[in-house]
């Protein structure tokens, strides 16, 4: 089928499906309803477990935790109104806002963070954050108590410089505090009730998750910043629509079947820019996205063969072609809106084609091919594959790209199931974490891409150390062996650019790559 003929039946798609949703824009704005679109359906809706970056987004509309990052990516407090730290680092003394409700109307107190905490700490739950507090990442929490209604003490075996850090990440679902009322009699996950700015309205799977505003939501004072401060929202709901095709979702925003799409492909910019009925607007994002090694694979256990693909690969080009100029290329794990991204995290090594046949010729590669994994649910991912394959066979390297769904690879990642794949991470804000997230002992965490001694060794200092300059000097030894071991090719930060219809007042996007519904209205 030519490509013209399929693009036309897919607007027309999009335009049948369309029709069947909500209201014109004008309807919608009288029910004081945003609709947002997601390019795929929530995993689930218990924070952190079973979650991406979608399920992240959603989720925390509803719950919220003792503390979140703000827009500089600090840390401040949400549900705590003042966090005492002891002289030896080891005691964290939180003291909960007064008069917080939960969507049900139940008040907030210390024995409900602990219910929720005692639940994130059950290995079997699978909380993506329990190894990070059990002492096999940057704490181990010894003991936790209610020390009055409102205050609830944490103790570690050590001090940890990112125990607050942590606590607020968006992939841990924020540690959000939510009412035992959340589960079923039988123990089992139901809804999120939780103390966020909307409460969980109505969902049908694959289609749409529907929240509702919270009437009784105590907000901070002051202005929007980042996952804290004030969340009151003006809207009576806003639904997450879900449809997995660009040009659907495209079609969908121009006829007004949804208010706004929140991460649109640069393809579209130029288009949506002319629009006098559209409105974008542009954030960095601290996401990361590259392409990763199996290390312990037969053949890409050999970093000779790894150094060549690198060597191989123009890095700049790929970057250039795939964010449409609008990323810049970076090798390193940390963001390039970082504060520490730094000469020593700017260098983007030169391709060589000559080092890289060099290199294999040492290696004894025999031209075996390479299967990387990728997906087509962010179409950059696939874009990288495909151009990694062409540039890498100039060198004489075979690759072969399988195309999965989301669900599928991301499986495949966790288990660590995979020779190569084009993978992109969630936003962290922290180096020590951008570091944590891809280095660790397989044998422990499959997922994890780097286990180098020397690595982790270093990765643990940032952990503890709280001098920036020494903290600096860190993260640059790291950036150098990272270079050096090739367990992945980080490529870019991306920005995220949002499109909206004209009526959309007030959105704005942030470091966490993630929409917020709150502080906007639509008039």
């Amino acid at each position: 089928m030519c490509r013209s003929l399929f693009s036309h039946l897919v607007l027309v798609a999009a335009l049948l499906l369309t029709a069947a949703w909500p209201p014109a824009s004008l309807a919608q704005s009288q029910q004081n309803t945003l609709r947002i679109r997601l390019n795929a359906d929530i995993r689930s809706t218990d924070p952190g477990m079973n979650r991406d970056a979608n399920t992240d987004a959603v989720v925390l509309h509803m719950v919220e935790g003792l503390v979140a990052y703000r827009e500089d990516t600090s840390v401040a407090p949400l549900l705590a109104q003042s966090i005492q730290v002891s002289p030896d680092g080891k005691v964290y003394t939180f003291k909960l806002r007064p008069n917080l409700k939960f969507h049900n109307g139940a008040p907030v107190t210390a024995d409900d963070v602990l219910f929720a905490w005692n639940r994130y700490m059950k290995p079997e739950n699978n909380w993506r954050c329990v190894v990070d507090f059990d002492g096999r990442g940057i704490s181990k929490v010894v003991k936790t108590e209610a020390r009055d209604p409102l205050t609830v003490v944490f103790t570690l075996e050590q001090p940890a410089a990112l125990f607050l850090a942590t606590m607020a990440r968006t992939d841990c679902g924020g540690t959000g505090i939510y009412h035992r009322s959340s589960l079923d009699a039988d123990g089992k996950w139901q809804d999120p009730v939780g103390t966020g700015p909307f409460k969980m309205g109505d969902r049908k799977r694959g289609q749409y998750v529907e929240l509702q505003r919270f009437e009784a939501y105590a907000a901070l004072p002051g202005k929007r910043d980042g996952n804290t401060g004030n969340k009151t929202t003006e809207l009576a709901k806003v639904r997450f629509v879900v449809i997995p095709d660009e040009s659907a979702a495209k079609a969908a925003l121009l006829s007004g079947a949804i208010d706004m799409n929140f991460n649109i492909g640069e393809e579209d910019l130029p288009e949506y820019k002319e629009r006098k009925d559209i409105s974008v607007a542009m954030s960095p994002s601290m996401d990361l996205v590259g392409m990763l090694f199996q290390t312990r694979d037969p053949l890409l256990k050999d970093v000779r063969i790894r150094r060549a693909i690198a060597l191989a690969l123009d890095v700049p080009q790929i970057v250039e072609a795939v964010s449409f100029g609008s990323a810049k290329p970076n090798r390193s794990v940390i963001p390039v809106a970082s504060g520490f991204h730094a000469a020593a995290q700017a260098e983007v090594p030169k391709r060589n084609i000559a080092a890289a046949k060099k290199l294999l010729a040492e290696a004894g590669y025999k031209g075996e091919a390479i299967k990387i994994l990728t997906t087509k649910r962010y179409s950059g991912l696939f874009e990288i594959a495909v151009l990694a394959q062409a540039m890498a066979l100039e060198a004489g390297i075979k690759i072969d790209v399988e195309v999965l769904d989301w669900a599928t690879l991301l499986d495949r990642y966790t288990k660590g199931n995979y020779q190569a794949m084009s993978f992109t991470y969630s936003a962290r804000f922290d180096p020590s974490l951008s570091y944590q997230m891809i280095s660790g002992l397989k044998d422990l965490r499959p997922a994890r891409v780097w286990e180098s001694p020397e690595a982790l060794e270093l990765v643990d200092k940032s952990m503890v150390a709280t001098d920036r300059a020494e903290r600096q000097a860190l993260f640059n030894k790291l950036d150098v062996k990272l270079r050096e071991d090739v367990p992945a090719i980080f490529m870019f930060s991306g920005g995220k650019t949002s499109a909206a219809k004209f009526y959309v007042k007030g959105y704005q996007g942030w470091a966490a790559g993630l929409p917020r519904a709150w502080g906007v209205s639509v008039r």
